[in-house]
C-alpha cells in the first residue's frame, strides 16, 4: 500500500504527530514555524489552527487541551484558540527548544532538548506539577519515544549524525526513572536518522527515517519487519488514530527547498494496514496542584 498524502501545508519540519481521542482529530506541527494543524478524517477537512513560536512537540492533556512544548523551555496549554503558559521559560534551555515528547502513564511527559554548540543534547521528565528533571544527558539530537506495551521500558531516539540509534531504556512507572540504557538498533547505512517512532499493540516499533524516506517495522527483538518508502526523503514521525487505531499518520519535512526534497515533502501522510496501536497517555501538567 503506498503512503497518500492528506494534508499539504509544505511543511519545513512536519512533526509530532498526535491523535485526539476526544476530538477525533489529529494535530500536528511545522516546528520553526510554529504553526499547529488539525485535520479531521470523518469531514476530510483539515486547516491551520494557530501559528506562534516555535513548537518542538505536542501531547493531549487530561482535559482535552493541548500541551505545546516550545522554545526557550516553554509550556503552554491551547485551547479553543487561546493559549495559557504553564511555564514561561527554563534557564538552561533559553536559546534552544523542545525536541519531541511523550506523555507516560501518570501524566508526566519525557522531553527532548536539543544540543547546541556549548551543550550536549538532554533528555529532561517534566512533572504534573511543573517540576523539570534532567533524566539523561550526552545525546545528539533527542527524537522520538515510545513505551513498551507492558509500560516496564522506554524506547529512544537519537537523530544525530553520530548515533544515529535508537536505545532502550528501563522506566519506573512508581517514579518516573529511567534507568540501564541500552542499544536497541544502530540505523544500517543509508536508511537514514531514526526520527520519530511509535509502538503498536503488537510491541512492534514504527521507526520513521530522517534522509531515509522510509518508514520501518521492527520486532521486539530489533529484526525488521516491513517497510515503507515514501516520495519525500525526510520522514519526520509516526502515530497510530482513527476509530480502531489502525490508521497511521505520518509526517514529514523539506518543504521550504522542494526543488531538491520532492513535491510532496512537508506532506502529512496516511496509510492503514490493517495493524492496530494503541493510544498515547494523557499529560497532566498543570492539572493536579
Amino acid at each position: 500500500m503506498q503512503p497518500e498524502p492528506v494534508a499539504d501545508y509544505a511543511c519545513q519540519t512536519g512533526e509530532s504527530p498526535t491523535w485526539h481521542p476526544l476530538e477525533k482529530r489529529l494535530y500536528w506541527c511545522d516546528i520553526p514555524r510554529g504553526r499547529l494543524f488539525c485535520y479531521d478524517p470523518a469531514a476530510g477537512r483539515h486547516e491551520m489552527c494557530l501559528e506562534t513560536e516555535p513548537i518542538g512537540a505536542l501531547c493531549v492533556q487530561a482535559d482535552g487541551a493541548l500541551l505545546l512544548l516550545m522554545a526557550d523551555g516553554a509550556v503552554r496549554a491551547w485551547r479553543d484558540g487561546r493559549l495559557e503558559t504553564l511555564i514561561d521559560r527554563v534557564h538552561e534551555i533559553v536559546g534552544n527548544r523542545y525536541n519531541d515528547g511523550i506523555a507516560d502513564p501518570r501524566g508526566r511527559v519525557f522531553c527532548g532538548v536539543l544540543s547546541t554548540p556549548e551543550r550536549t543534547g538532554r533528555l529532561y521528565r517534566l512533572d504534573t506539577d511543573g517540576k523539570l528533571t534532567l533524566v539523561e544527558e550526552g545525546l545528539g539530537t533527542s527524537n522520538g519515544m515510545g513505551f513498551t506495551p507492558d509500560r516496564r521500558q522506554l524506547y529512544h531516539s537519537d537523530s544525530n549524525d553520530r548515533f544515529r540509534r535508537i536505545r532502550l531504556f528501563d522506566y519506573d512507572e512508581a517514579n518516573g526513572s529511567l534507568a540501564n540504557p541500552r542499544l536497541f538498533l544502530a540505523a544500517a547505512p543509508g536508511d537514514g536518522k531514526p526520527d520519530g517512532l511509535t509502538v503498536d499493540a503488537e510491541g512492534f516499533i514504527w521507526s520513521a527515517r530522517w534522509n531515509g524516506g522510509l518508514l520501518i517495522r521492527y520486532a521486539p527483538d530489533g529484526t525488521e519487519d516491513r517497510r515503507i518508502t515514501f516520495p519525500v526523503a525526510k520522514v519526520s514521525s509516526v502515530t497510530f488514530g482513527g476509530e480502531d487505531y489502525t490508521d497511521l499518520f505520518v509526517t514529514t519535512a523539506g518543504g521550504n527547498d522542494r526543488d531538491h526534497e520532492g513535491p510532496l515533502a512537508g506532506a502529512l501522510f496516511h496509510l492503514n494496514l490493517g495493524i492496530r496501536g494503541v493510544p498515547e497517555f494523557f499529560s497532566r501538567i498543570g492539572l493536579d496542584r
